[in-house]
């Protein structure tokens, strides 16, 4: 089954490419689709996210990264996705995935989301507080690819 795996990755952490590694132990197929919103201020453009996703999972011949805007619906109809994989770590991510996991079925009820934990050593990253953490100075190459890494100093200047 095809897989979509959706979130503006700004940028994309070790706990997303383990939640990415460990779906494609069910899934045969993964787009991670990066959404274009720029609503949001992302700190990387979607041409960087994209790059940036496609280095870290290197290798993994199963997994496409595509950017979208809109209905992350309307996307997945039309790339023939059967699944979507959304991740949360924390009780308080709970009631906003499960909202959008049943809008998502009003709106597109032969698509199953399939929630995911992350690992015990991936619970406490967000991209959010990486990119805090890297721009004032602090140490976050544990968190994330090397490559992502570097994209991070370069854009903070350390």
């Amino acid at each position: 089954m095809l897989a979509l795996y959706a979130g503006s990755f700004d940028p994309i952490t070790n706990g997303h490419t383990d939640l990415i590694r460990r779906a494609l132990g069910f899934a045969d197929r993964i787009i991670v689709a990066v959404a274009n919103n720029p609503a949001k201020k992302p700190l990387f453009t979607p041409d960087e996210r994209v790059g940036l996703i496609a280095k870290a999972l290197e290798g993994e011949t199963r997994v496409e990264v595509q950017q979208f805007e809109g209905l992350l619906v309307d996307f997945a109809r039309t790339a023939g996705v059967g699944m979507i994989i959304r991740g949360f770590r924390a009780v308080s991510d709970y009631e906003y995935e499960y909202q959008m996991a049943l809008m998502n079925r009003h709106l597109a009820p032969e698509i199953e989301t399939v929630f995911m934990i992350p690992s015990l050593d991936t619970t406490h990253i967000s991209s959010s507080l990486v990119r805090e953490v890297a721009r004032f100075g602090g140490d976050v190459a544990s968190l994330v690819h090397p490559s992502v890494h570097q994209a991070l100093r370069a854009k903070f200047g350390k």
